[in-house]
């Protein structure tokens, strides 16, 4: 029998969205929860685990250290946000099991595995990029010094960095995330606001191609090649989700570039378009109509979309390898076919503007989709945007939100303060959700989805916030003129 494991995504701030952690550095705007795909995996390969989602089954700290008694070995996915959160659990769980073995994966361990050992002494060792075999030949017995893709401090407290472990190949052969969700989790506990209720997510590929500059993942994570399930294995796993799961509402494919080669695409939606069922996935705008029709007649309800911003010199800067008009086909196909768009837009990204900021706002507008998010442009170390700011001196300070899980900018371009691509995020959200047509149509969705009391609940918390943020907004307004009276009356 393998050491009885404990994979955890740890309890953080209030409504933090835990499975989205490395991504979106803080609570949402409304709160939402995305599925820890990740530590399903070596979930799936060791007998007697058991895969804890904290955040959305609200388990606190304290019953998580609770938990951790009765396990030998504990692999936490750790996040930039979440790090040093997440070693004070991690020594709480040290003290209350002192015989358990600690293990940290996840992006931060992987740019820095020296800072985490040497901040953080209860760890055995840390997984750099994926882990799945790592964490279960340990558990399974193998010595650290023949564990491939590891960190760790050996008998004299010299940190070793063993030989990195190459990427997983054969997908087919990785265990399906969803029967780990049968076995572990409260699928109902998983709410986005653009999804269906209740959702499942999963992985269909691994990696992505593509050379943004701000992806966290293929730069640290998952890579940038790009690995492909077998079309009859994912096929396999939804009939049999489908059955497991039949108050299941929606599949999500939370794939970094779902449709990125359109035989593959086509031939999935084939094998998928007989079981019947709705589903949603990330989409590229390069994606041509004959995909997406192809997709919408096998049961696509939705696109997750990152167009990120609507000036074409920030696109070039990131690397983004799209375009405005492109951007614009792809929505009119879209539209066209009946397929929704989850619009993701970036403010304060390299070279952003106060004009360039205004570009993206209206040109979200001319697109119209259905949902947007818009987040702050956040440099996480190990990423290309990262190296950018740190040479250039525009990182203000490290934080990426406020000690009270709320996103922050914490980069700073000349004319470009932070505190000004704050409220403009604000205020994208208002400009756009506050359209007749925006608000209209949110409306009719919940009706027809029959989801009017969970709109209801989001646009009670939405509000809450919003006025929260106008008021601290007109107290920091009242703090920097009263500030600037004082600087005058001293200077006169």
């Amino acid at each position: 029998m393998p050491l009885k494991t404990l994979l955890l995504n740890p309890p953080s701030f209030e409504n933090f969205d835990g499975g989205a952690s490395s991504r979106w550095p803080a609570t949402r705007e409304i709160e939402s929860y995305w599925y820890p795909v990740w530590l399903a995996y070596p979930a799936g390969m060791l007998e007697g685990s058991k895969l804890l989602d904290a955040p959305p089954h609200h388990v606190s700290a304290e019953e998580t250290i609770e938990i951790a008694k009765g396990f030998e070995f504990l692999v936490l996915f750790t996040s930039t946000v979440g790090w040093s959160g997440d070693h004070g659990l991690a020594r709480a769980i040290k003290k209350a099991n002192p015989t358990i073995k600690i293990c940290f994966v996840g992006p931060p361990v992987t740019t820095d595995p020296d800072r985490a050992l040497n901040e953080c002494e209860v760890l055995d060792f840390v997984c750099r990029r994926e882990f799945d075999f790592s964490v279960v030949e340990f558990a399974n017995g193998k010595p650290l010094n023949e564990i491939l893709g590891i960190s760790y401090k050996d008998a004299s407290g010299v940190i070793q960095h063993n030989p990195d472990r190459p990427q997983v190949e054969d997908l087919d052969a990785m265990p399906w995330a969803t029967k780990i969700y049968a076995r572990d989790m409260d699928v109902t506990r998983y709410n986005v606001p653009f999804l269906l209720h209740p959702y499942i997510s999963l992985y269909s590929t691994r990696g992505c191609p593509a050379q943004c500059t701000f992806c966290l993942w293929p730069q640290t994570l998952s890579g940038h090649a790009w690995r492909k399930r077998s079309t009859d294995d994912v096929a396999a796993e939804m009939a049999w989700a489908k059955q497991n799961f039949p108050h299941v509402k929606e599949f999500f494919f939370d794939d970094d570039t779902f449709n990125i080669q359109k035989a593959r695409t086509i031939e999935l939606c084939e094998k998928l378009k007989p079981l019947g069922i709705t589903w949603s996935c990330t989409s590229r705008v390069t994606t041509d109509r004959d995909t997406l029709k192809a997709m919408k007649e096998a049961g696509c309800r939705l696109l997750i979309v990152g167009f990120e911003s609507g000036d074409p010199q920030i696109l070039k800067n990131i690397k983004k390898g799209a375009t405005v008009e492109r951007a614009r086909d792809f929505v009119k196909d879209c539209h066209d076919l009946g397929l929704i768009i989850h619009a993701d837009f970036i403010l304060g990204l390299p070279g952003e503007t106060k004009e360039s900021i205004r570009n993206t706002i209206n040109f979200a507008k001319t697109l119209d989709c259905e949902t947007i998010q818009v987040s702050v442009a956040h440099a996480y170390p190990g990423t290309e945007f990262y190296d950018y700011a740190k040479r250039n001196d525009f990182i203000t300070n490290e934080k990426m939100e406020d000690g009270g899980g709320h996103q922050m900018a914490h980069i700073e371009y000349p004319g470009l303060p932070t505190e000004y691509v704050m409220e403009m995020v604000h205020k994208f959200y208002d400009e756009y959700y506050f359209r007749p047509k925006a608000a209209f149509r949110v409306v009719w969705k919940a009706v027809v989805n029959r989801d009017v009391p969970r709109l209801y609940v989001e646009a009670k918390a939405f509000m809450k916030l919003r006025s929260q943020r106008n008021k601290a907004s007109r107290a920091k307004k009242e703090e920097n003129a009263l500030k600037q009276q004082e600087s005058v009356s001293m200077n006169a």
